[in-house]
């Protein structure tokens, strides 16, 4: 079993990194993965390829471990809005949504229904980015098929409570867009009907990694609209000019082979979080998140998300004044300090790679901040 002391020394980013939310630094066994299978690659030596078609069942395992979802409901896909898109062209009926959710979840509901206009979106206005158990149940209408919310709010770092909604939903399809919780919250993914992730982000797993986890149901009720030659039972060689019949299970919403060097970087991060365990990733990260809190609270930054761990991950919202920002954001800058700025908000995500250095140096740069406003 790894410790989280052991599990927080393989990563190598550079202290004073608070953008996890953005874009998660690689493990160094993921970067070391990558470097022995490119060589192998390279040189394609006689035998060579076995070890990179391994790696299609091997990352499928580890994907299986993490969600709890068998590895026949599970695939491989590039990125997060891949699996996003084959979800919303394959679903028929209503759909009900926050229009404030990271675009590629809107953006796939909206394609699909002017594209097919099978897909109805029907939209909800959630109060700062918190999509509760109350406000489905308030918007429900009896042509729901399916109610799509992300695990944690990009915006708000708004953590949702997958239970509730599960309970309010009923037998409807329940769709999770789980990429800014994916590896730092201990939710019960099994609950939902399609969990779609990306690795980039906590998994740091880098780009190009992603999978689709579906449900026995949502299997058999999407239609896989842009299913190819991966994702068909077919023989090389024939005619198809008459219709291929797609596969059965989660590799029906696969359209070509993926790429094994990336499918080996998703399945050794995956590995690595699984032997260290989510529940103590998620308890390293809430107490980082705390002290980002706490420190935000000494130098009167505001804090605008959430501050019941119940209701949070990774993600720390700060807004000062509006004529504070320049002021905040410079100093930031200028201590090293790297973070996500959108607007009048500062986006502070934190991981178990966040050691004294980088808190040193977001309270040097909130030092400064305090010292250069002018209330």
């Amino acid at each position: 079993m790894t410790t989280i002391d052991e599990f927080a020394a393989g990563f190598a980013d550079e202290p004073g990194y608070f953008d996890f939310g953005r874009f998660g630094p690689m493990a160094t066994a993921v970067a070391d993965e990558q470097r022995g299978l490119v060589d192998l690659q390279a040189r394609s030596r006689f035998g060579s390829e076995v070890a990179l078609d391994e790696q299609a069942g091997r990352v499928l395992r580890a994907v299986s471990s993490l969600t709890g979802f068998p590895t026949d409901q599970v695939v491989f896909q590039p990125n997060a809005s891949a699996g996003l898109q084959h979800t919303m062209f394959g679903l028929t009926g209503q759909v009900l949504l926050s229009p404030f959710e990271y675009p590629s979840l809107p953006l796939a509901v909206t394609r699909a229904s002017s594209a097919l206009r099978v897909v109805e979106p029907r939209w909800m206005e959630p109060s700062w980015g918190a999509v509760t158990p109350a406000l489905v149940q308030e918007h429900l209408t009896d042509s729901t098929v399916a109610v799509a919310v992300s695990a944690v709010d990009y915006r708000t770092g708004y953590l949702a409570d997958l239970e509730g909604i599960r309970q309010v939903i009923g037998d409807r399809l329940l769709i999770v867009d789980a990429i800014q919780g994916m590896g730092v919250v201990d939710a019960p993914w099994s609950l939902a009907d399609v969990v779609v992730a990306g690795g980039q982000k906590w998994l740091r797993a880098g780009w190009g990694t992603g999978f689709l986890a579906l449900s026995e149901r949502a299997a058999a009720e999407l239609i896989p609209v842009f299913g190819g030659v991966a994702g068909a039972d077919l023989t090389l060689g024939g005619r198809y000019d008459g219709p291929v019949p797609p596969a059965e299970g989660a590799r029906a919403f696969q359209v070509t082979n993926p790429d094994p060097i990336a499918q080996a970087r998703l399945a050794t991060a995956i590995e690595g979080v699984v032997e260290v365990g989510v529940p103590t990733i998620a308890a390293a990260v809430a107490d980082r998140a705390a002290r980002v809190i706490d420190l935000a609270d000494e130098f009167a930054v505001p804090v605008v998300s959430s501050r019941d761990e119940s209701e949070r991950a990774g993600l720390v919202v700060l807004e000062p004044e509006r004529q504070h920002m320049t002021t905040l954001t410079a100093s930031l800058i200028n201590h090293g300090v790297t973070v996500t700025v959108r607007d009048a908000t500062v986006r502070v995500s934190t991981h178990v790679s966040n050691d004294d250095d980088s808190f040193d140096m977001l309270r040097a740069a909130f030092t400064s901040f305090s010292s250069a406003a002018t209330y």
